[in-house]
């Protein structure tokens, strides 16, 4: 069992930036693929980023360039940092965890308003 916590949210005039992290509790999370997916009002839930043990990344094409995910598995941490912020991002973070089965962190509200 892997529970995965999420910080980082906040509200953020466009253009800003912010930070999230989901700290993962239990081992093996090096071996772990992890993602960030959001979800906006009426809108399915989907994939931003994901990184993968080795370190490879995957980017939805609407944040390419802007975004960039990250890991520190002495941590047990992953990262979003997201920059250039549009009203469009604006959704419920959610962390993930996958190896075979998948495990979600409770989410993290990003509001990104003048």
């Amino acid at each position: 069992q892997v529970q995965l916590v999420e910080s980082g949210g906040g509200l953020v005039q466009p253009g800003g930036s912010l930070r999230l992290s989901c700290v993962a509790s239990g081992t093996f999370f090096s071996i772990y693929t992890m993602g960030w997916y959001r979800q906006a009002p009426g809108k399915q839930r989907e994939l931003v980023a994901n990184i993968g043990g080795g370190g490879n990344t995957n980017y939805a094409d609407s944040v390419k360039g802007r975004f960039t995910i990250s890991r520190d598995n002495a941590k047990n941490t992953v990262y979003l940092q997201m920059n250039s912020l549009k009203p469009e991002d604006t959704a419920v973070y959610y962390c993930n965890a996958m190896w075979g089965v998948e495990f979600w962190g409770q989410g993290t509200q990003v509001t990104v308003s003048s």
